[in-house]
């Protein structure tokens, strides 16, 4: 394909609350044994894209340790590759990313380094698929300057936190509103963007020297009525994890058959870091319904309507209802958990109980876990 890609993976929302602390929103893990950025990377592997950036920096630890082998994705290869960069001190710069524009703007020698005519950017905290091949070939088509994947939402599902816009009957971006206080518009951006790659530098150089740094703001909003943007609208499974209830709801999406058999059995498929771990054994008593359950865990009690990631621990006699348990969590006997997150590495003790009442409840506990 005759573009690169750069993932936008290191962005914190305070409205995940406590499980962004400790990682960066793209590296969430998602429907029992993938990270966010996995669908992606996927996408652009599927694609044949065979040089790709990823711009890390809250949190970079977690993403770093999950993309330390390109191989898993199919770019481990010596034309191209996978390429990580995080915020480094140099004789012209010491500052953290100060926005997407910015973060492209401190690695701009990789795009001047690279040939490919096109870059496809896309942010790493996305869950869909698609075949950028198809992107660029309407971008072609258009003869645009920018193209910007889109999609109708439907009514009720609060697009204000994205960017809302509207298209001509060319799909033509006549008006593009970043977060507005009340949306006047239903399609959405979905925050992928096809452009030339000389173009790119072109503007990314200008926004710098103006000291900008959102690309959205400083970009697709400056440049809507002089340059031709166009929107490229997407009709298949698309979700953007930005909040406690898009997480959810997000993995909650998986325990529906179609919504699994879409990513899981369909072509192009969707690749992740591979862990060497056992089946999940379920133990006599334990009763699993509508359930992911992922390798490495042991179950002894009831899992109904839940994700559970891997390597966790459910005790005897516990019942786990509509609630995401993530890796290696140790659940007590007798717990009663329901409508809750059960963030990683954590230990539940004995006789539990956590409910979310109105809304999705987080729990995080920290306990020793004592080997008798």
């Amino acid at each position: 394909m005759r573009a690169i890609g750069i993932i936008l993976a290191g962005g914190n929302n305070h409205r995940m609350k406590e499980l962004s602390q400790k990682r960066a929103i793209c590296a969430m893990p998602i429907a029992g044994s993938y990270r966010s950025i996995d669908f992606t990377l996927s996408n652009m592997s599927n694609s044949h894209i065979k040089k790709v950036a990823v711009f890390t920096q809250y949190n970079a630890r977690s993403i770093n340790e999950h993309l330390s082998s390109s191989k898993w994705w199919d770019f481990g290869r010596k034309q191209g590759g996978l390429f990580v960069f995080t915020p480094a001190v140099t004789a012209d710069n010491s500052n953290w990313y100060r926005g997407t524009a910015d973060a492209i703007a401190q690695n701009l020698s990789f795009l001047k380094n690279s040939h490919e005519p096109y870059v496809v950017i896309a942010s790493g905290d996305g869950v869909y698929k698609i075949d950028f091949g198809k992107v660029l070939e309407y971008h072609i088509q258009k003869k645009a300057d920018i193209t910007v994947v889109c999609r109708d939402m439907e009514p009720g599902m609060g697009v204000e936190r994205y960017g809302t816009l509207r298209m001509n009957e060319d799909c033509r971006i006549e008006q593009f509103e970043e977060k507005p206080i009340q949306a006047k518009m239903s399609t959405i951006s979905c925050g992928i963007y096809v452009i030339r790659r000389r173009q790119l530098i072109e503007m990314i150089e200008k926004c710098a020297e103006e000291d900008r740094y959102d690309f959205v703001r400083d970009i697709l909003v400056r440049y809507k009525d002089l340059k031709r943007i166009y929107g490229y609208k997407i009709q298949d499974y698309w979700r953007n994890i930005a909040s406690v209830s898009d997480y959810y709801n997000t993995n909650m999406d998986f325990l529906k058959p179609e919504v699994r058999n879409y990513f899981f059995k369909q072509y192009p498929d969707i690749y992740s870091k591979v862990d060497d771990l056992p089946p999940a054994k379920y133990n006599p008593g334990s009763w699993i319904r509508n359930s992911l359950i992922s390798s490495g865990c042991i179950v002894n009690g009831t899992v109904e309507n839940s994700v559970v990631f891997k390597k966790s621990y459910i005790g005897n006699n516990c019942v786990i209802k509509n609630s995401i348990i993530l890796n290696d969590v140790y659940i007590g006997d007798n717990t009663y958990i329901e409508n809750c997150i059960v963030e990683s590495h954590g230990t539940i003790q004995a006789n539990s109980r956590y409910v979310g009442e109105d809304d999705i409840r987080i729990v995080v506990e920290r306990n020793e876990r004592y080997v008798m």
